[in-house]
């Protein structure tokens, strides 16, 4: 009976403890596990029965920036120099991390009775700091958010760790230039971007995007400020009786601080500096705008009349529309449909932009 009465508290106390855990919803964190065994309680000496896990221990010392480390190889004899010396070459070129940040891993052997004590040193080409900021992104939109974020800082490099990615290095330069169309505010001067892809194929993958930017931080900053402060001025006067202004209310408040040439600057802020832009420069300064009033707006890039060209889709109360503020003297208005701008001689490359269709 004592048995049988001790049993059945169990079972209510467990039942009751599930209940209560359903009813709390609790959350965990799960984080990976690290399945390479430990000696001693020492996280610089390692245990490794086979080849496999000979690797998980090298990637464990590269992913905990150790320089210096131990395997001990309990092996066959005859397979332990070529457990390592394939071992830290598949590290170095294979796994993601150590071909981003690994330059070199050389190693010891001293027998010992029952195993090898491999001695382990590692050399690094990326500081800590890098490592660290490595950050890891899923999908395009991750990618795109990451550049944007990096350009609205000015910031000089961002490295990806990216799952499934079979992309190339224009696809992410891509991305970035039209991130950088994206942050109209920012865009003060188009960086070359370099890509660099760790290792050449694989799962997962080490995506490098150095930018360079035209002129320095500090400058980049400064001309951001001013630029701020313009928008706000404009903003202000905009919105003065309480009321959102229409499209064509911004777009004339804003040629009114600048003209559109050919030939002039490319950047938002080059209109409230020299009131010079071309194409580009003027529907940035428009864009940047647009997000200042909450008017959805894109930088629309194509052809018109089979010459380079930049221009905005906006939304307006008739949906999405074409607006080329270099030519708001169209005989139907300066608001296009797809339809009637392509009929203008505009082009620009199909899904890149919100349909604009009859309303």
């Amino acid at each position: 009976m004592k048995k049988t009465g001790i049993l059945l508290t169990l079972a209510v106390s467990l039942l009751l403890t599930g209940c209560s855990a359903l009813l709390e919803r609790e959350y965990a964190s799960i984080s990976p596990h690290n399945a390479v065994p430990t000696t001693e309680g020492d996280p610089s000496t390692l245990r490794a029965d086979n080849y496999q896990e000979l690797v998980n221990a090298l990637v464990y010392f590269v992913s905990s920036g150790m320089e210096e480390g131990t395997v001990r190889l309990y092996t066959d004899m005859e397979n332990v120099e070529p457990f390592l010396s394939d071992a830290c070459l598949e590290v170095v070129q294979e796994d993601p991390l150590g071909a981003y940040c690994v330059e070199f891993i050389k190693y010891t052997v001293d027998p010992v009775v029952a195993y090898s004590e491999a001695h382990i040193d590692i050399t690094y080409r990326r500081s800590r700091e890098q490592v660290s900021s490595i950050v890891q992104a899923t999908g395009v939109t991750a990618i795109r958010s990451e550049l944007e974020s990096a350009l609205t800082s000015f910031a000089p490099e961002r490295v990806l760790r990216i799952s499934y990615f079979d992309e190339n290095e224009s696809f992410i330069q891509d991305l970035a230039h039209q991130a950088y169309y994206d942050v109209p505010a920012f865009a003060l001067g188009m960086p070359e971007v370099s890509v660099s892809i760790y290792p050449s194929s694989g799962r997962q993958r080490i995506v490098e995007i150095l930018l360079d930017y035209p002129l320095d931080r500090t400058e980049l900053e400064e001309r951001r400020g001013d630029l701020a402060w313009e928008l706000q001025l404009l903003t202000r006067d905009l919105t003065r009786d309480g009321r959102t202004p229409s499209v064509l209310e911004t777009a004339q408040a804003l040629l009114e601080e600048g003209e559109y040439n050919p030939d002039g600057a490319s950047t938002p802020f080059d209109l409230f500096d020299t009131g010079v832009v071309n194409s580009e420069g003027l529907s940035l300064a428009f864009a940047a705008l647009c997000h200042e009033l909450d008017i959805p707006c894109h930088v629309a890039q194509g052809f018109r009349e089979e010459e380079p060209h930049f221009w905005t889709v906006v939304q307006t109360e008739d949906g999405w529309r074409h607006l080329d503020l270099s030519n708001l003297e169209g005989e139907n208005g300066p608001l296009y449909t797809d339809q009637a701008f392509t009929a203008l001689g505009y082009l620009w490359e199909e899904g890149s932009l919100p349909s604009c269709i009859g309303s």
